[in-house]
């Protein structure tokens, strides 16, 4: 008797201290699990810069906040992605600037050809007022923008034409991403624009839907495109930003805090995406020469010369407006190297 009567109080005893520890215990903090989607490849540097901005956003919240990413087109095409936003069911997606003309007018800045003299005035205009002001006007179609990836230079390539000059584009029916500016640049040129989604183009290039299409170096070769296409003209006639947006209505459901982290997160990406931009570029290219693309270094300037008449049409409008500042913009001048001191001996 004595013996239940013992282990019934040390059982008692367990329960009351197991009851007091677990009240006196930290419940865990809730993890956020914002879902975001895109439509490239999982070999494309800019999905591993979504992967960064995940891993950094776990790193400044303390794993409180997680990013899902869901790659290839899963959730639908660029366009559908941007809607699920609009809606609030989906927190992050990634897409061309081209297809945002039809949300923010301005936006076709990017898809006139040859407005930016290099690669040094395309970054001043992204991370200038310029940049911000564009990021801005998507808020009122309930986008938030984040910023700006790399997605370097678009040029032509073609299944069975060779294209050197803008001559050789006449007759040939060429793919464009949905953009009313994009369509008129090939019309300039004397191609004929057709607009496809991105997920359908190897089969239209495959069944002669299209001629051909245009778009930077890591794309066409991830796309597997140059398995179709004999040549590639590095005509480089626009330059293109990648876009992060968030769904205004979870952005700010966000705490000012979590904002941060995850701003924070996303500038952390930019300077390894921008980086990581350059090399799988150039590796790109090697890439497809080895397979029998033959990869054409034309002169620009006719090209240059070709689509004026659209920078003409644009002179009076809001976009016109825009491309005269971008003009204006001073030349970016890189920062003096500093010469290092002589070397000091070491104390002996």
């Amino acid at each position: 008797m004595k013996s239940l009567l013992r282990r019934s109080g040390v059982l008692a005893l367990s329960f009351i201290l197991s009851v007091l520890l677990s009240s006196c215990s930290k419940p865990e903090e809730q993890v956020l699990t914002l879902r975001m989607a895109h439509t490239l490849d999982q070999e494309h540097v800019v999905h591993k810069a979504m992967v960064k901005l995940a891993e950094r956003l776990d790193h400044y919240s303390h794993g409180t906040m997680k990013i899902r990413i869901y790659s290839g087109g899963q959730l639908g095409s660029e366009r559908e992605l941007i809607e699920l936003l609009q809606i609030g069911s989906l927190a992050l997606t990634k897409v061309s600037a081209a297809p945002l003309e039809g949300f923010a007018p301005n936006m076709q800045l990017f898809s006139v050809p040859y407005v930016f003299r290099d690669e040094q005035q395309l970054w001043q205009v992204l991370e200038g007022e310029i940049g911000q002001q564009l990021l801005a006007e998507l808020s009122p179609v309930r986008l938030k923008g984040l910023g700006y990836y790399d997605a370097g230079s678009r040029s032509f390539y073609s299944t069975n034409k060779k294209i050197s000059t803008p001559a050789d584009l006449a007759g040939l029916k060429f793919r464009v991403p949905n953009s009313q500016t994009a369509v008129q640049m090939v019309q300039t040129l004397g191609g004929a624009a057709t607009p496809v989604d991105w997920g359908e183009l190897y089969t239209a290039l495959q069944q002669g839907v299209v001629d051909g299409a245009e778009n930077n170096p890591p794309s066409f070769y991830l796309s597997r495109h140059y398995e179709l296409s004999k040549y590639y003209v590095l005509d480089e006639h626009t330059s293109v930003p990648d876009v992060i947006l968030m769904s205004q209505h979870i952005w700010n459901t966000l705490t000012a805090e979590q904002q941060g982290w995850l701003e924070q997160a996303f500038a952390d990406s930019v300077v390894w995406q921008r980086e990581a931009w350059q090399a799988q570029t150039l590796d790109a290219l090697e890439k497809v020469k080895a397979a029998g693309v033959e990869v054409i270094y034309p002169d620009k300037q006719p090209f240059i010369d070709a689509v004026q008449p659209l920078h003409q049409a644009l002179k009076n409008t809001p976009v016109g407006a825009l491309m005269a500042k971008v003009a204006a913009l001073p030349p970016v001048t890189a920062p003096a190297v500093a010469v290092p001191a002589a070397e000091e001996k070491p104390h002996e």
